[in-house]
């Protein structure tokens, strides 16, 4: 209590008992792949596609890691980690050659983007219209003499028109600021790129080591453990990896369980898994039961591949769909919320899929946990099934399994405050209002089902559940139950021929 010693009028502030249970992200994305550039083995964090090919480059021909990332981003997501693999630290393999240094452009450092390959150049000419200002001109990034790219371009920092912000939408050349360099107009006149690494495949065999990484060294799915906000996991170039000879089968399956296992520990995310390469629909169910045979409720895996644009060779290509579904998880999460099914969702960039399944192949395939990608007629390539790879019935759902984690680790970070407050009634009082007042709010948004509140949800924390023994115990013990709602995956009308004269009352 304050001592009050002089006689005046004193304003105290109160810290009201009501903490409110805010609700936690549910949309970040982690991606354990290769890539051209970039730091290895540490998480680095992304928003966007322009954040990624200035870390790691563009799109390699080989790789899965900048179609997974691309396709996240132009999905709906938000963030993601990425961690590259397969070079010097893990000591997997090389880096695909030395990069040439960049070359100076008006206090620019201009170099060739992985995977352009070469004749790359860079031309400096007049901007358009009568007396230009001074700060203006033109750049025409050239590709075997041939103008590829032009960009309007400016030196001063503030405007639309920056000539490193115009740069960022290149597919071939990259920039950077020197370090207390003021950008200024070159002069004008043609500049060779040296020919930029190609793909960063590893140059000998990885070991799944690679992927799963070392605890004490922060390596591979182990460096994600400290990043919290993580809630999905993706490793698409496993497959590369596998279709290259580097992953044998019981290889992938090593790495796969790793990263289930990862997902488990944690407790706070869902692995996204991809089916071997070129498989068709029974030999997708005979992986799925006799190759991997995975029981999890940490982990979702989908089927087929996907066919996409590939800026690298200028033509479609096949990849595996991960890194497009946990972007659509994204925007499901963003436009309905996690209890929203992430299914009969539209999967942006899909040219097409490797395999078209008919309803008879998805029957095989739902069942054993195989979540399917379909293309329907007029209605654009989705994806149509939510399930986990768990055998409990109760865990089933994929949205059911995300909902836990969020409504848990909502719960968990909402009442950090209680830990070393008095252990007692008023205490246990406070925890029930505050987690009865989230969970109100989660069902008022249809995130829990029944009539009313107390048919969707319970708390409990008084006397009962808290003993004198546990009180000695230092414990406080609050009991939760929530019903979660579960997908229409099975939508049944039942229709039925009558008769008017059925209807009709004898007199």
């Amino acid at each position: 209590m304050p001592s009050y010693l002089t006689p005046g009028v004193y304003v105290e502030e109160v810290q009201s008992g009501a903490r409110p249970i805010e609700g936690v992200g549910t949309a970040v994305a982690a991606f354990v792949g290769f890539a051209a550039a970039g730091p290895f083995h540490q998480p680095t964090l992304v928003t966007n596609w322009d954040q990624y090919t200035q870390q790691f480059g563009g799109f390699t021909e080989g790789t899965y890691l900048a179609h997974a990332v691309y396709g996240y981003f132009a999905n709906g997501g938000g963030s993601a980690y990425v961690v590259r693999i397969g070079g010097p630290a893990g000591g997997a393999g090389a880096d695909g050659g030395q990069e040439p240094a960049p070359v100076e452009l008006g206090g620019l450092l201009v170099s060739a983007l992985p995977g352009a390959g070469s004749g790359i150049s860079v031309e400096v000419a007049d901007a358009e219209g009568e007396n230009p200002p001074e700060d203006r001109f033109r750049l025409v990034v050239r590709q075997d003499g041939k103008a590829a790219e032009t960009f309007d371009v400016s030196t001063r920092r503030n405007v639309k028109a920056y000539v490193l912000t115009q740069l960022r939408e290149s597919r071939l050349v990259r920039a950077e600021e020197q370090e207390g360099v003021t950008p200024t107009r070159p002069q004008k006149g043609t500049v060779a790129l040296g020919a930029a690494p190609a793909p960063a495949a590893p140059a000998r065999a990885l070991s799944p080591t690679e992927y799963v990484g070392d605890a004490a060294a922060r390596t591979g799915f182990a460096g994600l453990e400290a990043i919290d906000e993580i809630t999905m996991v993706a490793v698409p170039d496993l497959m590369s990896a596998h279709q290259r000879g580097d992953i044998d089968a019981e290889g992938v399956k090593t790495v796969q369980l790793a990263v289930i296992s990862h997902c488990e520990q944690m407790g706070d995310r869902v692995a996204v898994l991809d089916t071997p390469p070129a498989l068709a629909a029974q030999h997708a169910r005979t992986w799925r039961n006799d190759g991997a045979g995975y029981d999890s409720r940490y982990a979702a895996v989908y089927y087929p591949w996907i066919k996409v644009f590939d800026p690298a060779t200028g033509r479609n290509t096949t990849v595996p769909p991960s890194g497009h579904v946990a972007g659509v998880w994204a925007r499901s999460d963003t436009e309905r919320g996690v209890h929203k099914a992430p299914a009969n969702e539209v999967i942006r960039g899909a040219v097409d899929l490797d395999v078209r399944l008919s309803k008879g192949e998805q029957d095989l395939l739902n069942p054993v946990g195989v979540n399917c990608i379909r293309a329907f007629p007029g209605r654009g390539i989705r994806i149509w099934g939510a399930r986990t790879l768990s055998s409990d019935p109760a865990w089933r759902y994929l949205n059911v399994r995300r909902l836990f984690n969020y409504l848990e680790e909502s719960i968990l970070l909402g009442t950090q405050w209680v830990v070393f407050e008095p252990n007692d009634d008023r205490l246990w009082s406070s925890i029930r209002r505050n987690v009865t007042a989230f969970l109100t709010e989660e069902w008022r948004r249809g995130a829990l089902f029944g009539r009313t509140a107390e048919e969707a949800f319970y708390v409990r924390c008084d006397r009962e559940n808290n003993p004198p023994e546990s009180i000695d115990l230092g414990q406080v013990v609050c009991e939760i139950g929530v019903a979660p709602v579960k997908p229409a995956e099975f939508v049944v009308f039942r229709l039925a021929q009558f008769s008017d004269s059925t209807s009709l009352v004898n007199e």
